[in-house]
């Protein structure tokens, strides 16, 4: 799941409308939004999730966290390390191998230090 994912889910709850509900609403499948909910599809578009902000009626610091989260939901992920450190480039590929054997608290941890903030 995606941290897009988790936050329309709990949005969906919220609004008590279930995955066919809202599928149907927006007008998209709901294969579709299932898949974006479980974190099988990327980020959504931006047009897209103008809908999804206007559907759940979010606004200002709301619709900014949601595409903020929107922004860093993406599945798969390059990273070109290709102008950047011989540093830079081993940590790209040591998180690339071992990422799935990271505690969420050590992920936590690891953006809280990277980024400066945590990741909830």
């Amino acid at each position: 799941m995606t941290p897009f994912g988790l936050k329309m889910r709990e949005l969906r709850s919220v609004k008590g409308v279930t995955q066919k509900q809202m599928a149907s609403d927006l007008d998209i499948s709901a294969a579709y939004l299932s898949a974006l909910e479980r974190g099988h599809r990327g980020a959504p578009s931006w047009q897209f999730l103008q809908r999804i902000i206007g559907y759940f009626n979010i606004i200002w610091d709301e619709a900014e966290e949601l595409q903020t989260l929107a922004a860093n939901s993406h599945t798969r992920v390059v990273v070109d390390t290709e102008e950047l450190s011989v540093n830079a480039t081993r940590l790209a590929n040591v998180l690339a191998n071992d990422i799935s054997r990271l505690s969420e608290a050590q992920c936590d941890e690891l953006i809280a230090t990277i980024s400066g903030f945590t990741s909830k």
